[in-house]
């Protein structure tokens, strides 16, 4: 009978690694219609995502929504698409890269550091195997979401469990789950506004845009609602605003449901009417600059803005591998792996010598 656990490749006389993996939402291979229906098939059918009952969801999802979605979903892909594919996945991977140097001046080889994306690739599953298959017997895995749902951070973790299912061995394990009222983190962004005030000005608001979720989540117990708020409070003490110089939104609803308010497309196409004219947007709740950020917030968003009065509108971007963004990530993970840096090995030769010893291996 063959066995269902993944074979690894794995020497008893290895010595040990720990690892990092961050880990993001996930893109399609590219920006055409086959590409996106496969990449929403897996996105969608998450149970974690869209929590209508199974039967009934699937027959939506085949028989209406992956007709006539992705060719749309194309379109808006392809404004953003460059050389490097998505900028959700080159920003992921320079942040990996980034902390990758890091880290390895700090502990040399014994630290390996990668990046997963949720859904399409590289697939959480396939890396975690490659980290394993280089010698990780420890792993940490950040998902970029300073704020937890249980849409995004949860599934994450949905798919480590899953993948943890199939293997014989399995490393030790530490998941940081939110970061959203981290002290490092607030300043972090706040002095990226305030890098974009030195260059711009400020405007008359600044509104702090999160993703959207279905207000059913938070009635259901998922603290990401109330996760928001406090990071917009907290930036926004850290920048010392009063409180009708920014307000919390929510962007990128989908489907007929009541989602978090107030919304960003709604509130934007409100606010010169009640006398704002110059509006800056920020996402907090994006590590990396992506399809909602820029196309939905720097481009759709800003013409809901400017053509209901608007005199002036700037997006300012997201962290992505900004030094101060890995300055940041660095201590966070720092933070969640003590013990592990100073763990004493087992001297090589030790462990030569017990795997000669092992009545096995002959």
């Amino acid at each position: 009978m063959k066995s269902r656990f993944e074979k690894q490749q794995y020497q008893h006389d290895d010595p040990d690694k720990f690892a990092i993996l961050l880990t993001n939402l996930g893109t399609p291979e590219a920006a055409t219609p086959k590409a996106l229906r496969t990449y929403l098939a897996q996105f969608l059918a998450d149970r974690r995502v869209v929590e209508i009952p199974r039967f009934l969801w699937m027959i939506i999802l085949h028989g209406i929504i992956l007709r006539i979605r992705p060719a749309r979903s194309a379109k808006a892909y392809a404004t953003v698409w460059t050389e490097r594919g998505s900028p959700l996945m080159y920003h992921t991977q320079d942040q990996a890269d980034k902390l990758r140097e890091r880290l390895q001046k700090r502990f040399g080889d014994k630290v390996l550091v990668d990046f997963a994306m949720r859904y399409g690739n590289p697939s959480v599953s396939n890396r975690i195997s490659d980290l394993l298959n280089k010698g990780a017997r420890k792993l940490c895995v950040l998902p970029l979401y300073p704020q937890y749902s249980g849409s995004t951070t949860g599934s994450t973790f949905d798919a480590i469990a899953h993948d943890f299912t199939e293997r014989r061995w399995l490393p030790e394990l530490r998941f940081i789950n939110h970061y959203h009222h981290h002290p490092v983190f607030i300043k972090t962004v706040a002095q990226s506004i305030r890098d974009h005030w030195d260059k711009h000005g400020k405007a008359d608001k600044l509104v702090l845009s999160y993703h959207g979720v279905p207000l059913k989540y938070l009635h259901d117990g998922d603290p990401y609602h109330c996760q928001c708020r406090a990071t917009t409070r907290l930036i926004a003490q850290e920048l010392e605003l009063p409180e009708d110089a920014f307000m919390t939104t929510f962007q990128s609803r989908f489907g007929k449901a009541t989602w978090l308010q107030p919304y960003t497309d709604k509130t934007l196409m409100g606010l010169p009417k009640k006398g704002v004219k110059s509006v800056q947007v920020v996402c907090p709740g994006f590590s990396s600059d992506c399809l909602e950020t820029i196309e939905e917030i720097d481009e759709e968003n800003r013409e809901y803005f400017m053509e209901n009065g608007g005199e002036r509108f700037e997006y300012i971007p997201a962290l992505n591998a900004t030094d101060a963004h890995i300055d940041f990530i660095e201590q966070l993970v720092l933070e969640n792996i003590q013990g592990w840096e100073t763990t004493p090995e087992t001297d090589p030769l030790e462990r030569q010598e017990n795997f000669k010893r092992c009545p096995f291996n002959h």
